[in-house]
């Protein structure tokens, strides 16, 4: 088992010194991406770590207060983040798709990783009425894992967190591979917490759901996936090392943008946020697109 001394861990900038700690909110119940979004000050408890993955970490006698949220993880951390696809059953169902006899799997770029609580820059290359949210459970595995057996898969997860698989539909639908229209710059935020195996042993109870503009546009829970997050992390580590830090998104329920009648796009502005329950809190991102360079 993989056990932290943390039951939700942040990464964040802080305002007393302007410098990057762990820590852990004191209220155990703070939606944290929520209370950031409305200006409430949010008090941590420092941790003695460097980073998510320091299994030795314990708290100090220090407080602090959030100046701005950092992903749990940094980018060298994450590496190449693994996602899974068409993984619940009322999205194969909205798609018209019939269920899949293995996961399916893409990948995006650690450069996709962004903040919670920051802004979601669409490149100008995608500002054309395409790019699309998808709210998805990402798992981090604590520690090595290769030739995983199902049964024992959830002994190497070190928590979860909340993740927007971002997808340019345009590009991802022009060929036959995803990973260039979902691996843009900043298109996989996460957070704003990382909450530990200890408080969710069972991560098919977690529900999640997207609110764009205050409106839920996605609704679901864990346990409508095709493949179980133990499923999943058997399947990935066939012959394959995924080493501590590893994230994988692990698919969206029904609801998606492209779905909608008519499509329904993320534009400049827009307050798009993925939330889920068992103390996941509220990933919150305000969406702005990116100016085209002019032409000489």
């Amino acid at each position: 088992m993989v056990h932290a001394k943390w039951g939700r861990l942040v990464r964040f900038i802080a305002r007393e010194d302007g410098k990057e700690h762990f820590g852990e909110p004191q209220d155990a119940d703070l939606d944290i991406g929520d209370a950031l979004a409305q200006s409430i000050p949010v008090s941590v408890r420092e941790l003695s770590a460097t980073s998510a993955l320091d299994l030795d970490a314990q708290p100090t006698s220090r407080t602090l207060t959030i100046q701005s949220l950092l992903p749990p993880l940094s980018k060298s951390e994450v590496g190449t983040i693994r996602c899974v696809g068409l993984n619940y059953r009322n999205h194969a169902k909205e798609m018209n798709l019939a269920l899949p006899d293995h996961p399916t799997l893409f990948f995006k770029p650690s450069t996709c990783l962004n903040a919670p609580n920051g802004p979601l820059v669409i490149p100008h290359q995608a500002t054309d009425g395409q790019a699309d949210y998808e709210a998805e459970l990402a798992v981090v595995i604590g520690k090595t894992a290769r030739n995983v057996a199902a049964d024992e898969a959830l002994m190497y997860v070190l928590g979860y967190m909340c993740s927007n698989d971002v997808s340019a539909r345009k590009h991802q639908f022009n060929g036959a591979q995803w990973g260039f229209g979902k691996g843009f710059d900043g298109f996989a935020p996460m957070g704003p917490c990382l909450v530990s195996t200890q408080r969710i042993p069972d991560p098919s109870v977690i529900a999640l759901k997207t609110v764009l503009n205050g409106e839920i546009m996605q609704q679901g829970r864990a346990d409508d996936m095709i493949f179980s997050v133990a499923e999943i992390i058997a399947y990935l580590s066939q012959g394959t090392t995924l080493e501590a830090g590893t994230v994988i998104m692990t698919g969206t329920p029904h609801g998606i943008g492209v779905s909608k009648n008519p499509p329904v796009y993320l534009k400049p502005e827009d307050d798009v946020r993925i939330v889920m329950s068992h103390g996941l809190g509220s990933l919150v991102n305000k969406v702005e697109y990116e100016e085209a360079p002019r032409k000489l």
